[in-house]
C-alpha cells in the first residue's frame, strides 16, 4: 500500500505555515488542527513557554489524572530534551518540541512498530509541503540528507501490560540548528526558493495529525512496514554494528532493520 498526502493549497500546504501567529498556545493549535481537516482523535493540550522536558511533565499528568486518549505537552523552548541513548536534544525556540501520549493496543501478529507508524506519519505530513523525506533508522527522519525531526517511542507499561503509548518528539521549524541538522523554513527554500516565516501553531497541528495517522495505523503492520521501507531504501547509510560494517536491505514489521554483510543477514532491533 502507498501512502501519500495531497500537497495542499492555502490551507493545507506551505501557505499555512507562513503565519506567525505569536506565542504558542493549545488555543491556537487546536485551531490549527481544524484546519487541516475534521480530526478523528479528541486531544488534551497543554503549552508551556519553557520547560526542562516535555516528557517528565508528561509523565506526572497522566500520574495525577484519571483515563487515557491523547494527550500531549508542547513546549516553545525545552531546555533538557534528550534523544536515543540519552542524547541531548537542542530544542529552542522555532520548533515543535512536545510528547504525546497516544492509545496502543497490545502486541498482535498485524501490529505495527510504534517507532515506524509515527515516522511514516511525520513524513507525510512533511512530504505534504512537497519535501522528499527520508528515514533514518531508528528513529530520524531527513530531508536534503540532514536531519530534521527525531522521534523517541516508548510502550506505557502497568503491571507487564502494555496500556498505551509514549511518544517524545522534536521538529526543527525556524530554529537554529547543529551541524548535520535542518529546519523547515531552510527546506522549504531550497525547495521552491521561497522564504518564510514558520508557525510554530500551524507546524505542530501537522505533527498531531502525523500522530493521529499513526494510532488508526497501528493495525496494519504490513502497510506501515513497507510505507517506511520505502522511505529508508535504497541509499540507506551502512550500519556498523560488532565492528562489521552491515549492509540495510530492509524492515521487519517489528521495526527491525534487516542488515546483511558478505552474505550473512542479521536483524538489529533498538529499543527506546
Amino acid at each position: 500500500m502507498s501512502w501519500r498526502r495531497a500537497p495542499g493549497g492555502s490551507a493545507a500546504g506551505c501557505e499555512a505555515l507562513s503565519a506567525d501567529r505569536g506565542q504558542l498556545t493549545a488555543a491556537a493549535v487546536i485551531a490549527a488542527r481544524r484546519q487541516l481537516g475534521p480530526s478523528p482523535l479528541a486531544w488534551r493540550l497543554r503549552t508551556q513557554p519553557v520547560c526542562a522536558s516535555t516528557e517528565t511533565q508528561l509523565s506526572q499528568w497522566l500520574r495525577h489524572s484519571q483515563g487515557d486518549g491523547l494527550r500531549a505537552v508542547l513546549a516553545s523552548h525545552q531546555r533538557f530534551g534528550h534523544g536515543q541513548h540519552g542524547r541531548a536534544w537542542s530544542a529552542p525556540v522555532g520548533g515543535v518540541w512536545l510528547s504525546a501520549s497516544l492509545p496502543w493496543e497490545p502486541g498482535t501478529p498485524e501490529q505495527a512498530s510504534l517507532s515506524l507508524a509515527v515516522a511514516v506519519g511525520l513524513a507525510l505530513e512533511l512530504e505534504a509541503l512537497n519535501l522528499h523525506v527520508r528515514i533514518k533508522w531508528p528513529n530520524d527522519l531527513l530531508v536534503a540528507e540532514r536531519k530534521i525531526a527525531g522521534v523517541l517511542p516508548r510502550l506505557r507499561l502497568r503491571s507487564g501490560q502494555v496500556v498505551g503509548a509514549s511518544v517524545g518528539l522534536g521538529l526543527n521549524g525556524s530554529n537554529r540548528v547543529p551541524p548535520g541538522a535542518i529546519n523547515l523554513a531552510e527546506a522549504l527554500a531550497l525547495a521552491d526558493g521561497r522564504q518564510r516565516r514558520i508557525s510554530v501553531a500551524a507546524l505542530a497541528a501537522r505533527t498531531l495529525r502525523g500522530l493521529e495517522w499513526a494510532v488508526q495505523a497501528a493495525s496494519d503492520g504490513e502497510a506501515v512496514r513497507q510505507a517506511a521501507e520505502a522511505r529508508l531504501l535504497p541509499g540507506a547509510a551502512p550500519v556498523i554494528e560488532d565492528g562489521l560494517v552491515w549492509q540495510p536491505i530492509g524492515l521487519d514489521r517489528d521495526g527491525a532493520l534487516r542488515v546483511c554483510f558478505q552474505g550473512r543477514e542479521r536483524r538489529l532491533l533498538r529499543r527506546f
